[in-house]
């Protein structure tokens, strides 16, 4: 199309896995292999090496203008593709047509020195990405303006947080005023003030100036105010591209589709590490389908090991929507601990949460201490637990009608009546004349 401003056509990477030898194995014993029988080494040798396919015949167009996310599991081939996108890695095979200058933020402090300044890297990172001095120098109060960081300004950058970081480069990139903007999850370095900012600034540079942003992020919500299309990539292929709201929800549905009754988790990298005290082993659901009604219990069973003696434990749950929203949080009490090496498994449950018809799924914390002034987690495990909340089969009530907009609970039914006794006068002879109370 002529208005296309990115084209992907049968677009692939491939990468080749190296499978590590044991490490047991000294170098005397590698050469005395190879001597021995130099046609199965080599035979063995090929076979520690596996090809991986990050992307695999990836073909779609963006319109100038357009604001697409691109959402998709850990895994999914997200990054692998706007490193394409942004010339920083070539495809494997495929064609990519970009028509326009691209700045991207892919990750945090790219193309800072640490030894410079902030003010000194402000004029290195807009170069690198494009911009003449006259530019830099015309724009420099308004990039300082809004990372707002002015206090730091001549500070190396080696001492900047994370997020001073993240604030500085989204800044220079926002306000090189490129045709093509690329942002990954860094955004979620940020705090949420800060991350507000720059989703203005992003759908400011989309509507008002016309240019074209690629957002990706596992924030369902951000993807949902700021895109009006989604392409949802699984294991390196396309699988939906169209209305964000669709994507969503098709993302949504790899995520069920992936889900287990059973989840073992003793090996899973946390993002989240705790004390490691106390670990969780394993989780399952006491029936073959996650899928509850409104009406009852939300239960499972959780298995964890003690690496060390702890004298209590405590479990917290946080239940979240498929756009990754929070719907509450819940704690339990405080129980007698566990001796070093010592495997049990809980019953964990929330009586009666009265969710309302939908997908969620959970975040799980066991910890000690008082959840108001002084918790500390052992160990979490989020994204896990994927559940189903579904009416009872012939009710055809409110329950069963449950609109999205309405949120993710059914609060119990209002009750209310007047707070004083009102009454209403005869207009004729000034009576007064009690109201009955109202009832629901």
């Amino acid at each position: 199309m002529s208005n296309a401003i990115i084209r992907a056509e049968n677009l692939s990477k491939r990468f080749v896995i190296g499978h590590q030898r044991n490490k047991a194995d000294a170098l005397r014993h590698v050469i005395e292999d190879a001597l021995r029988n130099p046609f199965a080494f080599w035979k063995n040798r090929k076979a520690e090496k596996e090809e991986f396919w990050a992307l695999k015949d990836i073909s779609f167009e963006i319109k100038t203008g357009e604001v697409v996310g691109i959402i998709g599991r850990n895994g999914a081939g997200k990054s692998t593709l706007l490193k394409i996108l942004s010339r920083i890695t070539e495809p494997t095979s495929g064609k990519i047509s970009l028509n326009g200058r691209v700045a991207s933020l892919l990750e945090v402090g790219t193309g800072f020195h640490p030894e410079l300044t902030g003010r000194e890297n402000i004029f290195l990172n807009g170069a690198i990405l494009g911009m003449s001095k006259v530019e830099i120098k015309r724009k420099f109060d308004e990039i300082v303006a809004f990372s707002e960081i002015e206090k730091f300004l001549d500070t190396p950058v080696k001492r900047y947080s994370s997020g001073m970081y993240m604030r500085l480069a989204f800044a220079v990139a926002a306000h090189l005023e490129p045709e093509i903007l690329i942002v990954d999850e860094v955004l979620a370095v940020g705090d949420a003030a800060f991350q507000k900012k720059c989703l203005g600034k992003m759908q400011e540079v989309s509507k008002n100036q016309g240019r074209t942003v690629l957002f990706v992020s596992h924030n369902m919500p951000a993807v949902l105010q700021l895109t009006t299309r989604g392409i949802v990539l699984d294991k390196g292929r396309v699988r939906f591209n169209g209305p964000t709201e669709e994507a969503v929800e098709c993302h949504a549905g790899i995520a069920r589709t992936d889900s287990q009754v059973f989840f073992s988790v003793e090996k899973l990298p946390r993002k989240h590490r705790g004390t490691e005290q106390v670990r969780f082993v394993s989780f399952r659901f006491d029936r073959a389908t996650p899928v509850f009604s409104p009406e009852e219990n939300f239960h499972f069973v959780a298995k964890v090991r003690a690496h060390e003696d702890v004298p209590q434990i405590r479990f917290s749950m946080t239940v979240f929507t498929t756009e990754g929203a929070p719907v509450g949080t819940c704690f339990g009490a405080e129980r007698p601990g566990l001796r070093c090496g010592e495997e049990v498994e809980f019953e964990i449950s929330i009586p009666t949460p009265r969710f309302a018809p939908g997908h969620y799924c959970c975040g799980v914390s066991v910890g000690k201490g008082d959840y108001r002034t002084a918790q500390v987690d052992f160990d979490t495990v989020l994204d896990l637990l994927a559940f189903e909340v579904r009416p009872e089969e012939g009710d055809d009530g409110t329950v069963a009608n449950w609109s999205r907009g309405w949120g993710p609970v059914i609060l119990p039914d209002l009750e209310y009546r007047p707070a004083v006794q009102a009454i209403r006068f005869n207009g004729s002879r000034k009576q007064p004349e009690m109201l009955s109370e109202i009832s629901v």
